[in-house]
């Protein structure tokens, strides 16, 4: 695992990699189901490609075939036993995971993570909060607090299964699925988003209108900006998130500013 190259905001799996004759490393999200990655070498569509350790070179791949399209499946296995295995044709979405005994896989697990399971979308309530002056008069939204949220468009909420849900194109077309809770910032995606690459649009998933703002701008890095509605304690209000894969910046518009803040944001 590489902790300082994240990928989907979380700690990549590094590995080297061959494809059409050319060699280098690639990161891999540890999330699992998103299909994004970090690499050096071009990936062409179709292409098989060769995977080894970093640390003793050993070629990672296994006499299964991905059912979908026939290359090898290249397997990782779980600290709590068994694997996962994904398919090694760029492109190809085929994975599988397997536990050698799923009841010690669930007893380690629940004893990890506890009954509810590690949720990454989840804030970490551990984490205490610095307090800082504020205005009495303006509400804050705190950290870790769950964001109803809607399109601005036709109304419709944007939240399914716990997840702030977006139609996504970008070279496809496919969903990003972000946590709904205040800077917690685990997202994944059902097509691959290149790590510091805009993504094109941005569309609410009911009447596909785009959410992209073209006149306001991320005030970290000058991206494009989403905008949808999230429910303050009166009203809705606008809520801004920057289209750049690995930025965290979020914000309200300038009326708001004076009534609302967001705890722990880089708006303010």
């Amino acid at each position: 695992m590489d902790e300082k190259h994240l990928v989907d905001n979380g700690p990549s799996i590094l590995l080297n990699i061959e494809i059409k004759g050319k060699k280098g490393e690639i990161r891999l999200s540890s999330v699992y189901g998103s299909y994004n990655y970090l690499t050096d070498v071009e990936m062409p569509e179709g292409e098989v490609a060769k995977f080894s350790c970093t640390h003793c070179n050993a070629h990672i791949t296994s006499d299964s075939e991905c059912l979908s399209c026939g290359a090898n499946m290249v397997p990782f296995y779980l600290d709590m036993g068994g694997k996962v295995t994904i398919c090694s044709r760029s492109g190809c979405k085929n994975h599988v995971v397997e536990f050698e005994d799923l009841a010690v896989a669930l007893k380690k697990m629940y004893q990890e993570y506890g009954l509810a399971g590690k949720d990454d979308f989840k804030p970490d309530h551990k984490i205490t909060q610095v307090e800082k002056p504020v205005d009495e008069k303006q509400e804050i939204i705190e950290s870790g607090a769950f964001l109803n949220s809607y399109c601005p468009y036709c109304s419709k909420s944007l939240i399914e299964d716990n997840m702030l849900k977006l139609k996504i194109h970008n070279g496809g077309e496919g969903f990003l699925l972000l946590s709904p809770y205040l800077n917690v910032f685990t997202s994944k995606s059902t097509i691959f988003l290149e790590e510091d690459k805009t993504v094109k649009d941005v569309r609410c998933w009911h009447c596909d209108k785009s959410l992209i703002l073209k006149e306001k701008k991320c005030k970290k890095c000058g991206s494009d900006v989403v905008k949808i509605e999230v429910s303050a304690r009166t009203k809705l209000i606008d809520f801004y998130i920057c289209t750049k894969k690995g930025c965290r910046w979020h914000g309200l518009s300038g009326d708001d500013l004076y009534d609302i803040r967001l705890e722990d944001s880089l708006e303010w």
